[in-house]
């Protein structure tokens, strides 16, 4: 089992890191290369990918095999690493499943037509909070205690 993390903008790279160390599981930090990242600790390995449409995400999905636990607040990435039998985990807190995903993907399809239609809500994203990270780690180390919650 190894972590693999869309590292971009990531806000839970630090909980990520200090929590996969207590469990000696290698971590791969993936972020193209318009972004630098430095860990000192060695289960943690940055890969730097060229910039462009998915870059980053193709590169996750390449190194990603079953019982893996993967990182990301993208839906189609996830798609992709639920596909192969890997756990996803969104950096608010949750696994992502077969059952959530269509719901999420649709969600999205709408939200995308309606700022194509400029019908969009307007609003603000909100600021990561103390419960947010709470949710994240509890759901993070329920996965490295696991072999696979997902998929067992």
């Amino acid at each position: 089992m190894k972590v693999l993390v869309d590292a971009d903008a990531c806000p839970v790279k630090e909980i990520i890191v200090d929590t996969a160390k207590k469990y000696n599981v290698q971590v791969y930090m993936v972020t193209d290369d318009s972004h630098i990242l430095y860990f000192a600790e060695e289960n943690v390995h940055v890969v730097t990918v060229d910039q462009g449409d998915d870059s980053a995400d193709l590169a996750i999905a390449n190194r990603t095999e079953k019982g893996d636990i993967c990182v990301t607040a993208d839906y189609g990435l996830a798609t992709l690493i639920l596909g192969k039998k890997a756990t996803v985990i969104h950096p608010n807190g949750f696994f992502y499943t077969a059952e959530n995903i269509e719901r999420m993907l649709f969600e999205r399809h709408l939200s995308r037509e309606m700022r194509r239609q400029k019908k969009g809500r307007g609003g603000h994203i909100r600021k990561r909070t103390k419960e947010d990270d709470a949710a994240f780690f509890s759901v993070f180390e329920k996965a490295l205690g696991q072999k696979n919650p997902n998929n067992s």
